[in-house]
C-alpha cells in the first residue's frame, strides 16, 4: 500500500489556540484504502487534527493535500467539492433527537443532493440495512441504544459514498462487547465499499484488530506510524507507555 501516492497528504502542520502548541509541524500520509488508527493521550489534539483533514480548521501554517490538491488554498465552491469527499462519525453520533431514524440517514441526501425522493428512501433502506437496523426508520435516537445510535451514525456517514470516512472516538462510552461489535462493522462496511477510514480511538489494543495502520501524536507530532503489529512491539518509549497503561514514563497523568 505505500508504494502507491498518498490520497491523504498533511505537510508541517502547525496550530496554535492562544499560548498552547496543539499540533507542531506535523507529517503524515494517509494512503488509498486503509484504516489509519490515531492514537495518543486525552488532550494530545487527535480531534483537532481531523478536523484539520477535513478543512474544518485551517493550520496556522502547513499543508494538507488532498489527491494532490491543497485543501486551504482552494476556495468557495472548490472547496465544498474537497469537503463533499469526506463523511464524518462524531464522538457523540451527532443525531437530530427530533428526527426519526430514517430521516436522520436522509438529512445528508435532502440537503446536498439532488436524488429523489424514491431514491432517497431506496437509499435511507439500504444504508440502514448494511449497517444490520432493519426496521428500525420510524424510531428516534432517545429510543435506541448507544450502540445503535453509532450504527445509524455510520449509515448516515455512509449515505452519500464518500470516499473519505472520518471517526472521532466512535466507541466512546460504550461498553466492551459493544466496541468489538462497533469495530467489526468498521471492518465490514470498509471491506464493502472500500473508503479510506482515519479513526481517532483511545481503544488500545482494540483498535489493533481493525486497522491497517496506527499512528500515534505525542507533542503535537507523529511520532510513530506502522502496521500494528509492528507498532505494538515499537521501542519508543512513550508508544511503549501508552500501550502497557504504565503510569511511569514520559507521558505525564495530566
Amino acid at each position: 500500500m505505500n508504494a502507491s501516492s498518498p490520497l491523504i497528504q498533511l505537510r508541517s502542520l502547525y496550530k496554535q489556540f492562544g499560548p498552547q502548541t496543539v499540533l507542531n509541524d506535523l507529517d503524515l500520509d494517509i494512503y488509498t484504502g486503509e484504516i489509519l488508527a490515531v492514537v495518543g493521550r486525552s488532550g494530545t489534539g487527535k480531534s483537532v487534527l481531523l478536523k484539520h483533514i477535513c478543512g474544518l480548521l485551517r493550520p496556522d501554517r502547513g499543508q494538507v493535500i488532498i489527491g494532490g490538491e491543497d485543501m486551504h488554498l482552494a476556495r468557495g465552491r472548490r472547496l465544498a467539492q474537497l469537503r463533499e469527499r469526506f463523511g464524518m462519525l462524531f464522538q457523540g453520533g451527532a443525531l437530530f433527537d427530533s428526527m426519526t431514524v430514517a430521516d436522520n440517514v436522509a438529512f445528508p441526501l435532502r440537503e446536498k443532493t439532488k436524488m429523489p425522493t424514491v431514491e432517497i428512501e431506496k437509499t435511507v433502506k439500504n444504508m440502514l440495512h448494511d449497517v444490520g437496523l432493519d426496521g428500525v426508520d420510524d424510531k428516534y435516537p432517545a429510543e435506541l441504544s448507544g450502540g445503535m445510535r453509532k450504527r445509524v451514525a455510520l449509515a448516515r456517514a455512509l449515505a452519500r459514498r464518500p470516499d473519505i470516512i472520518l471517526f472521532d472516538e466512535p466507541t466512546t462510552g460504550l461498553d466492551p462487547i459493544l466496541v468489538r461489535s462497533i469495530h467489526q462493522l468498521i471492518y465490514d462496511t470498509h471491506k464493502q465499499f472500500g473508503y479510506t477510514a482515519v479513526i481517532v480511538s483511545h481503544e488500545i489494543p482494540r483498535i489493533f484488530d481493525v486497522a491497517s495502520r496506527v499512528a500515534m501524536l505525542h507533542d503535537g507530532t507523529i511520532i510513530e506510524a506502522a502496521p500494528p503489529e509492528i507498532f505494538r512491539h515499537s521501542s519508543n518509549p512513550p508508544v511503549r507507555q501508552l500501550i502497557s497503561g504504565h503510569f511511569e514514563g514520559p507521558l505525564h497523568a495530566m
